[in-house]
């Protein structure tokens, strides 16, 4: 359990103990302060909604979902096939298992999964356009199954890839990878920001700033956003049963975009590469642990 004051408790908020009274006339200088509600306190401060065991083992099984439909794009992705087939097959693969893509329809997104090619950033829409022998290509999945949501995504070279695309996509996923280390409880949504910028800067690339991470579970965007960049110590710390995403979308160039005119297609305004990769997690006791866990 985090000591009350690592929760940055107000003075005149409702006392984490639940009594109703303010803090600060409650346990604030109590010499033994009653036991913080972790989770109500999350959800009144925070609208975070704390996940049970229940509700991690159902995003459990639907990660494992988003895990295989991945692997099986994974299988087809060559010169020559059309994102419209990988979209055909990730939505067969739902189906199949009872499950429902959370993109389509989403919003009015009319395909069941995304796929980013080459400077598209993400929210690129399948269609019949071939990739080509050299395309970097991220597909990005989030399915739902027995009403809970898993999300992830991965980055592939299309046949042989460039010299600037093993370096993207080597530098994205090495930028979750930094994330990963600020993954545990007492830690803040700002030390996971600041550890993507600070590895991105070094490596001379940049840091999509318009798209964030997102807490999720019975929905497919909660509380709270994930920014990937960020200040050592700020922003909310992190405890256990939050779960969330983290996906750093890492530019070659400049970190400007701009949006196409379908309204979803974000592109580097540089036409420079860009790459990401992406994971949900679950904060533990002692740690975290990725609800879709791949290597990296």
């Amino acid at each position: 359990m985090l000591k009350n004051e690592s929760l940055k408790i107000g003075r005149n908020e409702p006392c984490p103990c639940g009594s109703g009274k303010k803090y600060k006339k409650c346990c604030m200088n109590a010499d033994t302060p009653k036991p913080v509600d972790v989770a109500a306190l999350y959800a009144r401060k925070y609208d975070i909604r704390l996940k049970t065991p229940e509700q991690i083992a159902g995003m459990r099984r639907t990660g494992r979902l988003v895990l295989e439909t991945i692997d099986l794009l994974e299988t087809h992705i060559r010169p020559g096939i059309t994102t419209n087939v990988l979209n055909d097959l990730a939505h067969q693969l739902a189906m199949d298992h009872g499950a429902i893509p959370a993109p389509l329809n989403y919003r009015g997104f009319p395909k069941s999964i995304c796929t980013s090619v080459n400077e598209v950033i993400c929210h690129g829409i399948p269609d019949d356009t071939p990739l080509k022998d050299g395309d970097i290509i991220n597909v990005d999945i989030t399915h739902i199954l027995d009403g809970y949501y898993a999300d992830a995504s991965k980055t592939f070279f299309v046949g042989r890839p460039s010299a600037d695309a093993e370096k993207i996509v080597r530098v994205a996923a090495q930028c979750l990878k930094e994330a990963m280390t600020m993954l545990a409880p007492g830690n803040t949504i700002g030390d996971i920001g600041w550890a993507i910028q600070t590895y991105a800067r070094d490596q001379g690339c940049s840091v999509v700033r318009e798209f964030v991470g997102h807490g999720i579970g019975r929905q497919f965007h909660e509380p709270p956003q994930v920014p990937h960049y960020g200040k050592k110590g700020d922003g909310i710390p992190l405890v256990p049963g939050m779960v969330f995403t983290v996906e750093p979308m890492i530019n070659l160039g400049r970190a400007e975009l701009f949006i196409a005119k379908d309204n979803w297609t974000a592109i580097t305004r540089d036409r420079s590469l860009s790459a990401q990769f992406e994971q949900t997690f679950l904060i533990t006791d002692d740690g975290y642990e990725s609800l879709t866990p791949f290597d990296l």
